[in-house]
């Protein structure tokens, strides 16, 4: 009788990190090169991928229920799961918003923001990347911190746009469909900063 295959609950982490970064990478491209049509174009790759992950997640719960042994505890790997997998679903989610405000026209240094949230989804998958060395890791705190960063300049940027859309736009429409975006990138970024601190305290706990 064959032994079942040992699951890689690292590489299914990773697996998640990466589809984020994906997923973030589509966003950026159509806030850059926005249309409705163009939107239209590329948005259900986004959901794919969101679905993907889904799936994903129920089978990582489907293993970590099952398995008798995992490399670090079954709530540490499942805590850092679902807040990579948060990250996703806030990229999903600003993905619906743009087609339900009907936003015909993006504001000034919305691709900024959309390139802030690419960059932030890349460090967290490269930390997830390194995080299965992480009792002899030397890069790991530095990939993290790079998160926490970039997350403090959205804040920094978050915080601009804010002032910027009160100060200066008079359509009450406008300011609440963009409150609205500019909430939504704010949140993708605070779920990627969430997510390294997690891998960083687990690190801690576990080594």
């Amino acid at each position: 009788m064959s032994r079942k295959k040992h699951f890689d609950y690292f590489k299914a982490m990773e697996t998640l990190a990466e589809n984020a970064y994906t997923a973030a990478g589509i966003l950026e491209d159509i806030v850059r090169n926005y249309s409705l049509e163009y939107y239209k174009e590329k948005v259900g790759k986004i959901h794919e991928i969101e679905k993907d992950s889904d799936a994903l997640i129920a089978q990582l719960n489907k293993e970590l229920y099952e398995s008798f042994i995992t490399p670090i505890d079954r709530e540490d790997i499942m805590v850092i799961s679902e807040q990579i997998d948060d990250i996703l679903d806030g990229i999903n989610a600003m993905a619906f918003l743009f087609e339900n405000l009907i936003i015909t026209d993006m504001r000034k240094e919305t691709d900024h923001f959309a390139e802030m949230v690419t960059s932030a989804t890349k460090g967290v998958h490269t930390a997830v990347k390194e995080f299965h060395k992480f009792k002899n890791s030397k890069d790991l705190k530095n990939l993290i911190l790079e998160v926490n960063n970039i997350e403090s300049e959205g804040d920094r940027l978050f915080s601009q746009l804010k002032k910027q859309l009160f100060s200066e736009e008079e359509n009450l429409l406008e300011i609440i469909k963009w409150k609205e975006i500019y909430d939504r990138f704010e949140l993708i970024l605070n779920a990627t900063e969430d997510a390294v601190d997690t891998i960083d305290i687990m690190t801690i706990k576990n080594t």
